[in-house]
């Protein structure tokens, strides 16, 4: 009998490290950055692109910088290049754009903590000709963005939470900056019931935007990550209306401070 159940340990051990090894191995597959992604991370004619010490910078080459950016925490796990397309795009029409890659990509506390945030405020530094920051993050960078924005409210022009239950543990509810919160209908991961539930953390100007039709996943340019639900609408048409909404906030920010934008 003992021997019987020795065996049983030891098939169950084994079934749980095949388990680990398989979800790891979907994970990696999951998250890595897809063939858009990898290209607009690359610099071309119309943009400049570097990468150092935890950021992927985005400069306009063929017109001057606008005095707005955008400063964008990459989600837990998430290669920072799925949101290069985004940035790229931002980049063509002038506004220079930050994606903040999460220590370790988030994992073993990596979302947690200053360093993430030290990386977010050397990437300002490093421009200071941007006078105006859009600060925003998907998913689990919604949270790093929103600590960014509660503790230097002053260098932060507006707040930009795209698919992300946060804040969940920190109160927003008093900031007076402007904050635009992107709910997709079909995601699995912050749904909308989720999302609801911490409605009082967030300021009452806050503008509300459900997109119809986008899950969580094609926010970015990476692959169906585990627990999503299935989009009913193209990623190209998900990533244009996150495009339109971030040139929103832009004009929003133009119009109520000297950070004039140039028509697009």
């Amino acid at each position: 009998m003992a021997g019987l159940v020795q065996r049983i340990k030891r098939i169950w051990v084994a079934l749980g490290l095949v388990t680990t090894v398989v979800f790891m191995a979907w994970c990696l597959i999951a998250y890595y950055a897809n063939a858009e992604g990898r290209r607009a991370a690359v610099g071309d004619a119309r943009v400049s692109v570097e990468h150092r010490e935890g950021r992927w910078v985005f400069l306009p080459r063929t017109r001057a910088p606008q005095a707005m950016g955008l400063l964008f925490y990459a989600g837990a796990l998430v290669d920072p290049r799925a949101y290069a397309r985004t940035a790229h795009r931002l980049a063509e029409a002038g506004y220079p754009a930050v994606i903040i890659e999460l220590p370790r990509r988030g994992a073993f506390g990596g979302a947690e903590g200053s360093p993430v945030l030290a990386r977010g405020h050397g990437a300002m530094a490093v421009l200071p000709g941007v006078r105006c920051w859009i600060v925003g993050g998907h998913s689990r960078g919604g949270e790093v963005a929103s600590r960014h924005a509660l503790n230097d409210p002053a260098a932060t022009a507006a707040l930009l939470l795209v698919a992300t239950s946060h804040p969940r543990d920190i109160d927003l509810s008093a900031l007076s900056m402007p904050v635009t919160k992107l709910v997709g209908d079909r995601d699995g991961l912050a749904t909308p019931e989720r999302v609801a539930r911490n409605r009082s953390r967030l300021p009452p100007q806050t503008r509300w935007v459900e997109v119809p039709g986008a899950n969580h996943s094609q926010f970015g340019d990476y692959g169906f990550q585990p627990g999503d639900r299935f989009a009913s609408i193209p990623r190209e048409t998900q990533l244009d209306m996150l495009a339109a909404e971030i040139h929103r906030v832009f004009d929003h920010v133009a119009a109520r401070s000297d950070c004039h934008a140039s028509p697009r």
